[in-house]
C-alpha cells in the first residue's frame, strides 16, 4: 500500500497538488520550489516586525554569511532570541524561504528570531553548512547588547535540514564552548546520513520527501563520505557518541516521515544521557506537513506544541515555567 493512502484526508489534496521535487536534477528541484513559492505568492510584510539584514564575517576566511533578524516592532528591553536555521535538504533554499514564519514567531514569542542563510550543496558541502550557522551563532551571542537580548535565553531551531543543523550545532557548541544555547527545537530534523531505519525505507512515494531523495540529500552534503565511518557528528548528529551535556530539546515528527525512526531513537538516546527532551508524534502526517496545510487540525497542534516549548524554554525562572 502506497503511503498516500495513510495520509490525513486534510492534506492528500495538497500532497497531490504541489510539484514533486527530485533531486536526480538540482536546478530543476531548485526551479520547481521556487514555483511552488511564487505560485503561493509573497507573504505581506507584517508591521508589528522590524527585520534586518545582517551580513556575519564567515568561519576561518569563509565568505560572509547573510542574517536576518526580525523583531517585534514595538518590543522593549532584553528579548530572548531563536537562532532559526532554514531546511531545503542541505540542498534548496532561498534566503528569504522562512521570512513569514520567522516574522510569526517572533510576534508569537516576543522574541528576537534570526535566521541563518547558509551556503547550500553540492556547490558548498560540508562543513560549509555547519561553518555558516557557527560563525551566524557566534555573532548573535558577541551581539546581544547591539541588538537587546538575553544572553541566557537563546534557543536553536530549524525544520528538516535546518532542524539537523540545529541539533549539529547544539553539538559543536557544546565541544567548543564558546556559548550555550538554552534549547533546541527540532522539527522533523534530518540528523542521520545513513539513510537505512524503517521508516526511511518505507518513504518511497515520490510526492514526498521520500528514500531517494533523502540519499541524494546527503550525498550532495557530504560527497564520498556519504554513508561511511568517516562522518562528521556536525554533519549527521545521530553520529555523536555521546550527547550528555547537550541543552534540553523538543522534537517533532509525523509518523509518515522518513526522519520518523531518527527522531525517536534521538530522543531516546538524549534522555538517556541525561538531556531533558520532548518527543512529538503526529498521526498519519507527512514530512512538511504543517507548511503544506498551516490551518488542519494537526498542523494546529502542532503550532500550539510548538510555541508551549518555546515558551517555556525562554521562561525566566519566577516566570513560573511558562511566559
Amino acid at each position: 500500500m502506497s503511503v498516500l493512502d495513510r495520509i490525513d484526508p486534510e492534506y492528500l489534496p495538497i500532497v497531490k497538488m504541489v510539484p514533486i521535487i527530485d533531486l536526480e536534477d538540482v536546478a530543476a528541484a531548485r526551479a520547481a520550489l521556487k514555483a511552488v513559492f511564487e505560485a503561493a505568492g509573497a507573504s505581506p510584510r507584517d508591521p508589528l516586525v522590524v527585520s534586518a539584514d545582517h551580513h556575519v564575517p564567515g568561519w576561518d576566511g569563509a565568505p560572509d554569511v547573510l542574517v536576518r533578524t526580525f523583531r517585534p516592532a514595538d518590543a522593549t528591553g532584553d528579548l530572548p532570541a531563536l537562532l532559526w536555521i532554514q531546511g531545503g535538504g542541505y540542498v534548496l533554499g532561498a534566503a528569504d524561504l522562512d521570512d513569514a514564519l520567522c516574522g510569526q514567531l517572533a510576534i508569537e514569542q516576543q522574541c528576537l528570531v534570526a535566521s541563518v542563510a547558509y551556503r547550500r550543496a553540492p556547490e558548498a558541502p560540508f562543513p560549509a553548512a555547519s561553518d555558516d550557522c557557527y560563525a551566524a551563532a557566534r555573532w548573535l551571542f558577541a551581539k546581544v547588547g547591539e541588538l537587546d537580548i538575553d544572553a541566557s535565553r537563546i534557543a536553536v531551531g530549524g525544520a528538516s535540514a535546518g532542524g539537523g543543523a540545529a541539533a549539529a550545532l547544539a553539538l559543536r557548541a557544546r565541544d567548543g564552548g564558546d556559548f550555550a544555547f538554552v534549547h533546541q527545537l527540532l522539527i522533523y530534523p534530518m540528523i542521520d546520513d545513513r539513510n537505512d531505519s524503517d521508516s526511511a525505507r518505507r518513504i518511497t512515494d515520490p510526492e514526498l520527501w521520500s528514500h531517494k531523495n533523502n540519499m541524494l540529500a546527503w550525498k550532495a552534503y557530504l560527497g564520498d563520505a556519504h554513508g561511511s565511518d568517516d562522518v562528521s557528528p556536525y554533519a549527521a548528529p545521530s553520529r555523536a557518541t555521546d550527547l550528555g551535556g547537550l541543552p534540553p530539546a523538543a522534537i517533532f515528527v509525523g509518523e509518515l516521515d522518513v526522519f520518523l525512526d531518527e527522531s525517536i531513537d534521538y530522543a531516546r538516546r538524549l534522555i538517556a544521557a541525561g538531556v531533558s527532551a520532548e518527543l512529538h508524534l503526529y498521526p498519519a502526517v507527512h514530512h512538511g506537513f504543517d507548511v503544506h496545510k498551516v490551518d488542519a487540525a494537526t498542523s494546529r497542534r502542532f503550532i500550539a506544541d510548538r510555541s508551549h516549548a518555546l515558551s517555556r524554554a525562554f521562561a525566566r525562572p519566577n516566570d513560573g515555567g511558562v511566559r
